[in-house]
């Protein structure tokens, strides 16, 4: 399933381009530029967050204020920005979305979603403190016993799949990497 629409105009030229696959040995149909040649390939975004818990095992979850999924409830994640490394941009996101002090920790989960072209990943962090500040794009922000997390009204499949496989692992005395396939 093709997510994203076709490229139409060049962002180095101007011109119209046309789906063509490219003299250089790709195998993919791209947006060829007509006028200068330049070859514009579609990629997966990153999406990337964390799963910041408490010394005592609560996990923090943000209510969404924006779409999709507005209201309903998510780890804190986004899109990964220009100038950052993965896990730099899931410290940013966690600021950004619940105001939390956070240590980083290691890679959890790493989320192909190609129906909508991303990549997800996850790490596990450790809050520092249990003050947060959320920011706009937060309603609310809250600390939840692995019993109270409100299943039913999680925004997202990535995050429901991180939460029951980090539960899972935690359970069994054991922090895995997944390497998980959502088509």
């Amino acid at each position: 399933m093709n997510f994203r629409p076709t490229i139409k105009f060049c962002s180095q030229c101007g011109s119209a381009t046309e789906q063509a696959i490219p003299s250089d040995g790709d195998t993919r149909l791209r947006a060829i530029c007509t006028g200068c040649g330049m070859v514009h390939y579609q990629n997966p975004l990153n999406v990337v967050g964390c799963i910041p818990v408490t010394d005592d095992g609560r996990i923090l979850l943000c209510k969404r204020n924006i779409e999709p999924r507005w209201g309903k409830w998510t780890l804190p994640a986004g899109f990964m920005e220009l100038d950052e490394t993965t896990s730099q941009g899931a410290a940013r996101e966690t600021d950004e979305e619940a105001g939390a002090d956070i240590e980083m920790g290691r890679l959890f989960s790493v989320i192909s979603v190609p129906r909508v072209a991303q990549v997800h990943l996850f790490y596990c962090a450790r809050l520092r403190s249990e003050i947060l500040n959320p920011g706009y794009e937060t309603i609310e922000a809250r600390l939840f016993q692995p019993a109270d997390i409100p299943w039913d009204e999680l925004a997202f499949r990535t995050v429901s799949v991180t939460l029951q496989r980090f539960l899972e692992d935690r359970a069994a005395g054991s922090i895995q990497v997944h390497n998980i396939d959502l088509t």
